[in-house]
């Protein structure tokens, strides 16, 4: 097989004029996440059996020619674990991939829990054992060295000689279609924007405030998502939670004032007391008809540990009956985000056509028979 670095646009053009016969490709990417909210894309790989490529996204400017192959529905797309690839492809050129899918949700299907991990995967098929001491390395950096180079290759090389055997295998077991539902459905939720004005629902301890200090941490975290997207920083270098949580319950009217709160982190209010504290001022302009209402815990529901109990166990019973781990038809959270649909739970927070077990494959496989169930026994 031709091994090949690209780091020229005409070697990328000829390249991709090759892979773009293939019918399937193994990729992988690595970037680098430590101090910023974007990744920054390090170096992209690909392999379709008769060559394995190494791009050089930092000396090549325009990767259209690949990006075209991820959106090549002729040619499928094998990435393992890729959720994290998702946000490479989606940040660095807005790239919504077609006809791909993940091995290591292939692999969840086949028995092997939610998170096996690509050298435990290789290890499993061919009792090999890779050496993944260069994965937290700076892929910004050039040159790159050559175990860094090796390190690369092998994450599609393995993957391209694995993808039949796990394509064969799921086929037989009869979950591929779930498989790929399940793929879809994260390449879903990568790509669906964020909604700043819904961000305060997700900070810890939001469940605590009233009305009007709730519509202060709404305002408060969709500054610190600007924040965070203008200066390409994490979130919680911005603002940790618990500081918007602890001024939207206190409301100080001085940044002295806010320095004084109990359990506030004092660099948030050093470096961006200021600015928060114009925030609030905005905030109290709002109409109070317009602040959002309390939130209702789901587990302070009626009933809620009972209930489930119940749905867990339904699952369980479920499972055994398709030869599928639990985690695979429900996890915890999907369980919770049915329930909260079922209960309307503050003003049907949660839409049916965002719950997943009221989805594809789940909903054909159990889904209607949960809801009966529901009906039936919730209220028993």
């Amino acid at each position: 097989m031709q091994r090949q670095y690209i780091q020229e646009q005409s070697g990328l053009v000829s390249l991709c004029e090759k892979l773009s016969k293939a019918k399937v490709l193994a990729i992988d990417t690595e970037f680098v996440r430590t101090r910023t909210l974007y990744p920054k894309l390090g170096l992209l790989q690909v392999c379709d059996g008769e060559q394995l490529a190494l791009i050089d996204p930092i000396t090549i400017d325009d990767l259209s020619p690949f990006w075209q192959l991820l959106t090549d529905e002729n040619i499928v797309k094998v990435l393992h674990a890729c959720s994290e690839d998702l946000e490479v492809f989606l940040t660095a050129a807005n790239c919504r991939p077609v006809n791909l899918i993940d091995s290591q949700i292939m692999m969840s299907f086949l028995g092997h829990g939610l998170s096996l991990g690509y050298a435990a995967m290789v290890e499993h098929y061919l009792d090999i054992a890779l050496d993944k001491s260069e994965s937290r390395t700076d892929w910004t950096k050039r040159p790159l060295t050559e175990r860094q180079i090796e390190y690369a290759q092998a994450d599609v090389d393995y993957l391209f000689q694995l993808y039949p055997e796990i394509l064969k295998q799921l086929t037989e077991a009869g979950w591929f279609e779930a498989a790929k539902q399940e793929t879809e459905l994260l390449i879903k939720r990568k790509f669906t924007p964020i909604d700043p004005s819904k961000l305060y629902r997700s900070v810890k301890m939001s469940w605590r405030l009233n009305s009007k200090q709730l519509q202060l941490l709404k305002e408060l975290t969709i500054w610190r998502f600007q924040q965070a997207q203008k200066r390409d920083l994490p979130i919680g270098f911005i603002a940790k939670d618990h500081t918007l949580v602890a001024i939207a319950e206190r409301n100080p009217i001085s940044v002295g004032a806010m320095s004084k709160i109990e359990g506030i982190e004092v660099l948030d209010v050093r470096h961006k007391g200021k600015a928060m504290l114009a925030i609030l001022k905005q905030a109290e302009q709002e109409q109070s008809a317009n602040f959002p209402n309390k939130i209702i815990r789901l587990d302070e529901y009626p009933g809620y540990k009972q209930i489930f109990k119940k749905v867990k166990a339904f699952i369980l019973a479920t499972a055994e009956k398709t030869n599928l781990l639990p985690e695979n038809l429900a996890s915890k959270k999907q369980i919770n985000q049915y329930l909260s649909w079922h209960f309307e739970l503050n003003d049907k927070e949660v839409c049916e056509s965002s719950v997943d077990i009221l989805l594809g494959w789940r909903f054909a496989l159990f889904g209607e028979k949960l809801n009966q169930f529901a009906a039936n026994s919730f209220n028993e």
